[in-house]
């Protein structure tokens, strides 16, 4: 039986990491990683740099997988992206058999929010090839760091929030909803409703020093995010960013 802990370390501050983390952290023999090659080598840096920072307890290993690519470009998005997530599984399964004791994997934001390590697991379990045995560790959320940083709050009174991707989000606004979250937004697609009132509060690298933030009304900042994102994603070569789209 392989024991793995799926954690949680936050937005990108290391001070997000909870005791609880690092609690886990500290039961860990060997952490695995999930490498994006030289494009996101800061990511994989921020990874070694909490674990040197919190798991101190006792010795442990790092193993480094390459993560396989994706194709962002098929006509069957969701197709695409389960043969994927396959893949990132037959790694990791491999990676488990070679190895003994506690397994780590270490998860940006929180594991239960469009994360697909704990798919991952099922899959590896639901194969049979490995026994797995998984806990999953909490932690703080792009969507959390986001309103704190623009100091509002997620919804409005006894109001309901809609968490969204920017792929949905360009099908159409969601029914019944002022407030709507969208994260993984390549596109920016907010830009269809900027001659609508709706306010915008957006966030890139939230928790890190490069953190960019940015509202106000849809309409007049939309370019100005527009901008941003664009010089930001060519110079760190990627981006990460969250938004809160709120009806006036």
């Amino acid at each position: 039986m392989r024991k793995v802990l799926i954690i949680g370390i936050g937005a990108g501050d290391p001070d997000h990491v909870t005791v609880q983390a690092v609690d886990a952290m500290n039961a860990v023999d060997v952490f695995f990683v999930l490498d994006k090659g030289d494009t996101t080598a800061d990511l994989t840096e921020a990874r070694r740099a909490i674990c040197e920072r919190f798991a101190t307890r006792r010795p442990f290993r790092t193993v480094v997988i390459a993560d396989p690519p994706r194709d962002r470009t098929a006509a069957d998005y969701e197709g695409a992206v389960r043969d994927w997530r396959d893949e990132r599984a037959r790694l990791i399964e491999e990676a488990l058999l070679a190895e003994e004791g506690v397994v780590g994997i270490l998860a940006w934001g929180d594991p239960a929010l469009y994360d697909g390590t704990i798919r991952i697991l099922d899959t590896i379990a639901a194969r049979g090839n490995v026994a797995v045995d998984y806990e999953v560790i909490p932690g703080i959320t792009s969507v959390q760091a986001l309103t704190a940083r623009h100091r509002i709050m997620l919804n409005r009174v006894a109001g309901p929030v809609h968490i969204t991707t920017g792929r949905r989000l360009a099908a159409g606004w969601p029914d019944g909803c002022e407030d709507v979250v969208v994260m993984l937004d390549a596109d920016l697609a907010c830009r269809a409703y900027r001659d609508e009132d709706i306010d915008i509060y957006w966030g890139a690298y939230l928790g890190t020093p490069d953190e960019l933030l940015v509202a106000g009304r849809l309409g007049k900042v939309v370019d100005e995010i527009d901008a941003v994102r664009r010089e930001a994603r060519a110079r760190k070569g990627w981006i990460m960013d969250t938004y809160l789209l709120r009806r006036v």
